[in-house]
C-alpha cells in the first residue's frame, strides 16, 4: 500500500490535526507517513517497531523528510515507555496490521491504553473475513472488536472505513476512545 492510500484509509479516523500519537508496529513507515500527513505540522508520531532495520530506515527518512516523526526501537507487545520529557501522554494510538501478530492482544492493548490521555483515540487497521495464516496469525475480525475494546477500557469500536484486500477479505479501520473521565 502506498502512503497516500494509507492516508485516505485513515482519514475518517483522525478527527483533528495535531497531538502526540504512537504508531505501534510501524514497520517501514507506510502508515506512519500517512498519520504524520494527517496530523499536520503540529502533530508528532512516535513510530514504534522492534525491527532494528525498520527503525533505522525510519530514522533516515525522518532525518530528511519530517522532524515530527520519532522512530523508537521497542517491542510494544512486551513493554513500552513513551520517549520524551516528563509524563508524556498520547493523544492517539495507531495499530495498523500489528495487533494480529499478538496472541494476547487484549492484554497488550489494555496495558498500552494507560499511556493514552482521557478522551484519546485508538485506531485499528485490521483484516476482516480472513482466517489465520503466517501473515495474520491472530486475526481480529470486526465481530471480535467489542471484546477487544471492552477489555482495554475503551468505548465501543466503530468501523469508519473498509477496503478490499488484494490478499483476500477486507481491511477495516475502527476507532475506539478512552473515556474522558478515565
Amino acid at each position: 500500500m502506498k502512503s497516500e492510500d494509507a492516508a485516505a484509509l485513515l482519514a475518517p479516523a483522525i478527527e483533528s490535526p495535531g497531538g502526540a500519537w504512537a504508531d505501534f508496529g510501524a514497520g517501514d513507515g507506510t502508515f506512519t507517513r500517512a498519520l504524520a500527513e494527517l496530523l499536520g505540522p503540529n502533530g508528532t508520531v512516535y513510530a514504534v517497531d522492534r525491527d532494528a532495520d525498520a527503525v533505522a530506515a525510519l530514522e533516515r527518512w525522518a532525518a530528511t523528510a519530517s522532524t515530527r516523526v520519532i522512530p523508537v526501537a521497542a517491542d510494544f507487545a512486551r513493554s513500552f515507555d513513551p520517549p520524551g520529557p516528563g509524563e508524556l501522554r498520547l493523544d492517539g494510538m495507531l495499530f495498523a496490521n500489528s495487533l494480529h501478530f499478538i496472541p494476547d492482544a487484549e492484554q497488550v492493548l489494555a496495558r498500552l491504553v494507560a499511556w493514552l490521555k482521557p478522551g484519546g483515540r485508538v485506531v485499528l487497521v485490521e483484516y476482516d473475513r480472513r482466517g489465520a495464516s503466517r501473515w495474520v496469525p491472530y486475526p481480529i475480525s470486526i465481530a471480535d472488536l467489542p471484546a477487544l475494546t471492552r477489555a482495554a477500557g475503551l468505548s465501543a469500536a466503530s468501523v469508519v472505513a473498509t477496503r478490499p484486500s488484494m490478499y483476500g477479505g477486507a481491511f477495516y479501520v475502527a476507532v475506539a476512545d478512552r473515556p474522558p473521565d478515565a
